[in-house]
């Protein structure tokens, strides 16, 4: 009696979760605008090869797509239908206003997924919500070259199909700041396998740094990986699947998004900007 009073309970406390992890997406639901807008600054050659690769997972997933570089774009009414936003190496201020940038507020808190490729770390660099969205800001990386990444999450669906020790042949580690410190952290980069070393290694993480990760934010998911520097990374298998692994986490229960709890009225800025 005692034992199955022991497997009604677990399976009370435990079947929820079990089955929300269950969960399958629709993929021909799914509809995805992938936005690759450059503000002054660099701007990477990837971004082609990138754009690529998306719609061929697309493709082959069964999901739909939308690019776009335009700021435009971000109204609510554009925006409700979607199921991620992906920023595939944005780099620098990629808004022309504060309505759009309220826009993309609002997407979050009604229950939009967003995804972060690369430099998009280095998107919005002044603005603090955006940068709690992604889990920090991009502050600099060590010239590229071959390192090992290791898999710290290895049932996350963006690495579950990588070895433990993900050897990049030639990449950029990225050093990130302003880091949230909810974030879920997937993958590290090995600092031990670095040859070349262009500044001092931040210290807080030892002999490893961040390098995808994941949260819930603002009533949202976000993903991130700051790895994809190469053109040819977008090419890749493995690396087209640890992209779709990413936007499968972000949609996580596929749902409409519900305008009702996108509470945002104004954009909070920087400082420095605001003096400006």
């Amino acid at each position: 009696m005692k034992r199955l009073i022991s497997i009604h309970l677990f399976l009370f406390l435990c079947l929820p979760t079990f089955l929300k992890a269950m969960q399958t997406i629709v993929w021909k639901d799914v509809k995805v605008l992938v936005y690759t807008k450059n503000g002054k600054g660099f701007v990477h050659d990837n971004i082609e090869n990138s754009k690529k690769a998306l719609q061929e997972i697309a493709a082959s997933t069964g999901f739909k797509v939308d690019f776009s570089e335009n700021p435009a774009d971000f109204t609510d009414e554009r925006l409700k239908q979607y199921d991620v936003l992906i920023f595939s190496n944005t780099n620098n201020d990629v808004f022309d206003n504060d309505k759009q940038r309220l826009a993309l507020m609002r997407y979050i808190q009604a229950g939009g997924a967003f995804v972060g490729i690369h430099s998009a770390s280095g998107t919005e660099r002044n603005w603090p919500w955006f940068k709690r969205l992604l889990g920090g800001t991009f502050d600099w990386h060590e010239p590229g070259q071959a390192f090992d990444v290791l898999l710290i999450q290895q049932d996350h669906p963006s690495v579950s199909h990588l070895p433990v020790r993900w050897k990049r042949a030639k990449d950029e580690c990225y050093y990130l700041k302003e880091m949230e410190v909810n974030l879920q952290v997937i993958a590290v980069n090995d600092l031990n396998t670095i040859d070349k070393v262009r500044e001092r290694r931040p210290i807080t993480f030892g002999n490893k740094f961040p390098s995808v990760w994941c949260h819930e934010f603002d009533g949202g998911r976000a993903w991130y990986t700051s790895l994809g520097h190469q053109k040819e990374d977008y090419d890749d298998a493995a690396f087209r699947k640890h992209i779709l692994g990413g936007i499968q986490w972000a949609i996580g229960e596929q749902r409409e998004r519900d305008y009702s709890k996108a509470k945002a009225q104004r954009v909070e800025r920087a400082i420095n900007q605001l003096a400006k």
